[in-house]
């Protein structure tokens, strides 16, 4: 997801210094016309070297009365054709061309959001099989210097590693295929109440959710608050390596225990 969506701000940066330029740069295909009068054209032709005409300026005379004289003169202004470089850009081609730009842009930054949004997460990331690393390793963390249970975290996938024993899992809800290996296993920290993360508190060995008072033990059983189930739980493996792996894809939920596996609370609660 991280990688999508630099590739999209890189677009995105890219259509508009894109936009910017062609705007800046563009001129026109069709060759303007606008009305010059006859001292802008004479002026114009000496500049460029081109033969100068003579100003069309139309007199014509009324015969000459006893009282007076009338003269009318008639002044015409000749049209030119004028080049691409001459003309310019006018402002309706600017805002039309700025308006395309700005729409084009925003097409993209849709069409980049959908591709992100529907780009497939193979591996590595939630919603996918994610390597948790050596299970010798996550298991040295479930135990405190003082013989207290403990757990892991492996933000990958969301998930808190936590130790089981055998009987517990016996009495439990939990002795399921793929919910159990070696000892241990792994929790989504998400509160099943309203999806607030639920923290762990290391006074009474259990998660209690600051958010509405939502309370679990080590195994992520119910104790109490207004959550209606157990915390979910991924499925998992343990490869020929051992390597721990959560299918965060696979989530399985359990009603509320309707008794205690594993003793809580143990000391003073967090909340």
């Amino acid at each position: 997801m991280d990688r999508a969506l630099l590739l999209g701000f890189v677009l995105i940066l890219a259509a508009a210094v894109g936009g910017t330029i062609a705007v800046a740069s563009s001129r026109p295909h069709e060759r303007a016309r606008r009305p010059k009068s006859p001292r802008e054209t004479s002026r114009s032709r000496r500049q460029t070297g081109a033969p100068t005409t003579a100003t069309e300026l139309v007199i014509s005379k009324a015969p000459i009365a006893e009282a007076g004289s009338t003269m009318t003169a008639v002044l015409t202004q000749q049209v030119e054709e004028v080049s691409p470089e001459e003309s310019g850009m006018t402002r309706r081609r600017f805002f039309n061309r700025a308006a395309g730009s700005l729409f084009a842009t925003y097409g993209l930054v849709l069409g980049t959001s959908m591709l992100a949004f529907f780009w497939p997460r193979l591996s590595g990331s939630f919603g996918t099989r994610v390597d948790a690393g050596p299970i010798k390793d996550l298991k040295a963390l479930l135990t405190t210097s003082d013989g207290q249970p403990s757990f892991a975290v492996v933000s990958e996938a969301r998930a808190y590693i936590v130790p089981v024993s055998e009987p517990e899992l016996a009495t439990s809800q939990f002795a399921q295929p793929g919910l159990e290996v070696d000892g241990v296993m792994a929790l989504w920290w998400r509160c099943v109440h309203l999806g607030c993360r639920t923290p762990w508190c290391a006074s009474s060995i259990g998660f209690e959710c600051p958010c509405h008072g939502s309370k679990y033990n080590l195994l992520g059983e119910y104790e109490a608050g207004p959550a209606p189930r157990n915390l979910d739980r991924f499925a998992i493996e343990l490869t020929k390596d051992g390597r721990l792996i959560i299918d965060t894809g696979t989530i399985v939920q359990t009603p509320r225990a309707p008794s205690q596996t594993v003793e809580y609370p143990r000391g003073p609660s967090c909340i």
